[in-house]
């Protein structure tokens, strides 16, 4: 059967085809597409593989592991800078290992469309010496899953699978099986012992898992992923991972006359790379993001071959590649078909007309005006928008969860006023640690929490908290008369100001929660519901 697929709903298919048991996730772009596929799934539903949301990566990964360890299997998804915040228990799946299958989906971002770094999240796979595949066409990103959940069980290892952003949201034709594999039944016959990370146990399981590297290499090189194609013109070798090779299949519609390595399973196959540079007198680097083939060729390559990719400056050190730039490092004449126009008018993003972030900013500056050098820690979410004109409101961004304890070390410092904003989802994710710390201290500050009732920035998912955040707060400690609640509506503007500047006079820690739904989920779900009406 054939479809025609995103990257990302191949990757999704191609798990529920293997045998899924249970998918992981927080949304986060250019990842969110495989859960929301699952989700959709008649078969999922069907077989009721798990597929609700996360409140973060880090609960995301931990239940994905605990679904390995008993038999079955499971996947994780996230957005690379969602790595970061998973990164004790991936880390440490590599040294306990796994029982069923278990593959960590990370998209990255190459020119952060809507990120804020440009992580390559291949440096975790080699960090924590767990095997990495990456995929060069939605085809091999299907039939890749099959494969990555198979070799997680051989190897009793995680298996990181990274796309990039042009892979997860592009469409190709996929050709996919016509019956999905049956799930693994519960197996309680592994070594658990492995599992428990006491000194004693780590030891053993770093012994075996250094050693492992080995056979793991040996694999690469013998990998179905792995190619080595031979050429004619020995003057340059190219070295193609991930969607570089599908770059380079561009600029050669009848074939390259260079010989070239395709890697698309690590760790690196050196045996295939020294092949390459016995042969060639240069190479090519084309990947995807940093330079992690290349930094690793310079104490791989022997003879004189001279390397070349984005270090030495044939490929640019940032950003995404696509087929001119490719052409470009191969001094071939390009017709700039993928140049950004020129002609098109800037349009930066801004919150959405009648959004109730605009009111609380609103409010915030207009309480704000009266003090002197206040500062207002922001966070990530649509509402990071309130940096951009016309509110200019927020002074940092920096990562999940980050404003709160921003705000606490500033009040730490001796700023006044200190305020956080964060939104409702993002509060779940990260906050809650955040708000425990400055309420254990009364720390001086002022906590908004803008609950617009969805996970608003990556399309409208629900959000872990909703309804509950009166609750969290008053579980952490917050004192009753400053949990605050209010509506952010301009005719409510007196009320707002009024209590966010008796809570910033309050010398301690507040909370309040302005709270009105995202006008894109209220839109869709008015339609909703006049459709029902209109099927009685």
């Amino acid at each position: 059967m054939k479809k025609l697929l995103l990257g990302d709903e191949a990757i999704a298919q191609g798990a529920i085809d293997a045998g899924l048991s249970g998918v992981y996730a927080y949304p986060g772009t250019p990842s969110t597409e495989i859960t929301e596929y699952i989700q959709m799934s008649p078969l999922a539903k069907e077989r009721d593989i798990h597929r609700r949301w996360s409140s973060n990566e880090k609960t995301a990964m931990e239940a994905a592991l605990g679904m390995s360890y008993m038999g079955k299997r499971a996947l994780v998804c996230m957005k690379h800078v969602g790595l970061n915040v998973c990164a004790d228990p991936f880390v440490n799946s590599g040294m306990t290992g796994v029982n069923g299958g278990l593959v960590v989906l990370v998209a990255d971002d190459p020119s952060m469309h809507s990120s804020q770094d440009e992580q390559d999240s291949r440096f975790y796979g080699k960090f924590a010496m767990i095997p990495t595949f990456e995929p060069s066409s939605q085809q091999e990103a299907y039939d890749m899953m099959a494969v990555a959940f198979d070799y997680s069980e051989q190897q009793k290892l995680p298996v990181l699978m990274r796309v990039t952003t042009r892979m997860a949201h592009s469409r190709a034709v996929v050709e996919i099986k016509d019956e999905a594999r049956k799930e693994n039944e519960l197996n309680y016959n592994a070594e658990a012992s492995s599992w428990v990370l006491l000194p004693a146990n780590a030891r053993k399981r770093n012994d075996i898992v250094t050693a492992q590297q080995a056979v793991l290499e040996e694999n690469a090189v013998n990998s179905q992923f792995n190619k080595y194609i031979d050429g004619k013109d020995k003057s340059l070798g190219i070295i193609a991972s991930g969607i570089g090779f599908n770059y380079l299949n561009e600029c050669f519609p009848t074939g390259c006359p260079y010989p070239v390595l395709k890697v698309s399973q690590y760790p690196l196959p050196k045996k295939l790379v020294r092949k390459m540079c016995d042969e060639c007198e240069s190479v090519l680097v084309v990947e995807e993001g940093q330079p992690f083939i290349e930094d690793q060729l310079r104490g791989v390559m022997p003879g004189n071959a001279v390397i070349k990719g984005r270090l030495t400056g044939e490929l640019p050190r940032t950003g995404e590649l696509n087929p001119d730039v490719v052409k470009k490092a191969l001094g071939m004449p390009t017709d700039e078909n993928y140049a950004s126009c020129e002609d098109v008018a800037p349009r930066p993003p801004a919150l959405c007309q009648g959004c109730g972030h605009r009111d609380v900013y609103a409010a915030l500056n207009e309480v704000l005006r009266e003090y002197e050098n206040p500062r207002v820690f922001g966070d990530i979410g649509c509402y990071t928008l309130g940096f951009l004109p016309p509110y200019k409101a927020i002074h940092s961004c920096v990562d999940m969860g980050a404003s709160i304890t921003m705000a606490k070390g500033a009040a730490d410092a001796g700023q006044w006023p200190a305020v956080a904003i964060i939104g409702d989802s993002t509060f779940t994710h990260s906050g809650m640690t955040g708000l425990l710390d400055a309420i254990n201290e009364n720390a001086n500050i002022t906590v908004i929490i803008s609950d617009n009732l969805t996970t608003g920035m990556t399309g409208g998912q629900d959000s872990a908290g909703t309804n509950k955040f009166e609750a969290i707060c008053r579980g952490l400690g917050i004192e009753e008369e400053h949990l605050r609640y209010v509506v952010p509506l301009p005719k409510n503007m007196p009320e707002i100001t009024r209590i966010i500047r008796e809570e910033i006079e309050y010398k301690g820690t507040s909370v309040i929660i302005p709270r009105r739904e995202c006008m894109q989920t209220l839109q869709r779900h008015l339609k909703q519901k006049k459709a029902k009406e209109a099927n009685k």
